[in-house]
């Protein structure tokens, strides 16, 4: 499936799911708009929801919602209804559907056109299962929907040089990703990252470093022969395609200033090698970026944080980071 082309008149349109309605994505998102006009002058906003739960939960963080969506002009609510009523904290798989209906519509929104990328809000994977329907994840659903043969997901920090840090695979068991990585699948994963880092960041000649599997990137083979057989072919065949992409090295010693302040992105081979430094260090103001897809989309670096729903605790900085990624996304991809 490939997406309609942008439309080239401003404001630029941006599509927000709300998730999962028991967690604080609602909240949030209120949150993160009350400054939409002096933030994102340039964009509108649809926020998919239920429009009385999003009332509600503005009003338990100090938000007039009324006030903010009342022209309709630089903040609408596209509404859903909730399956079952949502209380902030509980879960309930009568919801679960709902949730996928927000994300459907999103994803179809983005596709033909009317909305320039989407930002996700958290969602409750186990809500979805226990409505009965098979979910991984955003980033495999949003491969699915889209008919992608291959995305990447990619996580970064807020900044004037952000970390990067995308996965070679993502929501694996540890004792299935030696399988999982092939030369082919790393080399399609390498230029995913490539031509998006380029046409999405505005990244003239990004440069990619690459992790081992194994501690201390094998040990010459001694400790596992991945780095030998599957990643360095890899990396060069990659180098044939005009990528600049390193390695690979030890995860262990890679996330130091020395290699990181000459990088654009880090390709790690697994989810829990890469994300717990990434989020050491962006906690709450990183975003979370779906690469390789048609349409562009962001989303926050945390759950549904269930204990702070309607508390008004949580904090919005990691959202409206996703928001100001999409922002720049777009504006990229208008200008070419």
């Amino acid at each position: 499936m490939t997406s309609a082309a942008p439309s080239t008149s401003l404001p630029l349109q941006i599509a927000i799911t709300t998730g999962e309605p028991a967690g604080v994505g609602p909240e949030l998102t209120a949150q993160a708009l009350a400054g939409a006009a002096a933030h994102w002058p340039t964009a509108q906003f649809t926020v998919l929801g239920d429009a009385s739960l999003l009332a509600e939960r503005a009003r338990a963080v100090g938000v007039d919602w009324a006030a903010l969506v009342a022209d309709g002009k630089r903040v609408r609510v596209q509404h859903t209804a909730l399956g079952a009523p949502s209380l902030a904290g509980r879960l309930n798989a009568a919801n679960g559907r709902y949730v996928l209906d927000l994300l459907d519509s999103a994803i179809d929104g983005a596709v033909a056109g009317r909305f320039d990328a989407i930002v996700t809000a958290p969602l409750q994977k186990s809500t979805i299962n226990d409505a009965g329907v098979p979910f991984t994840g955003h980033t495999e659903y949003l491969a699915e929907r889209t008919h992608t043969p291959r995305v990447v997901m990619m996580l970064a920090g807020t900044g004037k040089r952000p970390l990067r840090v995308a996965l070679a695979t993502t929501h694996l068991p540890l004792k299935d990703v030696s399988a999982a990585l092939t030369i082919e699948s790393i080399v399609e994963t390498l230029s995913i990252i490539d031509q998006d880092l380029r046409n999405h960041f505005g990244l003239p000649a990004p440069r990619i470093l690459v992790t081992g599997l194994n501690p201390h990137a094998g040990e010459n083979g001694y400790l596992g022969r991945e780095e030998i057989e599957v990643i360095t072919p890899a990396l060069n065949r990659a180098n044939d395609k005009g990528i600049d992409a390193r390695g690979p090295y030890p995860a262990d010693t890679l996330f130091q200033p020395r290699y990181l302040e000459q990088a654009d992105c880090v390709l790690a081979m697994f989810h829990d090698q890469g994300l717990p430094v990434l989020k050491y260090a962006t906690f709450g103001e990183g975003i979370n970026v779906t690469l390789g897809l048609p349409i562009i989309r962001t989303s926050v670096d945390h759950g549904t944080a269930l204990d702070l729903a309607g508390t008004g605790r949580a904090d919005a900085g990691s959202l409206i980071a996703a928001i100001d990624t999409a922002v720049s996304m777009a504006q990229h991809r208008r200008v070419g």
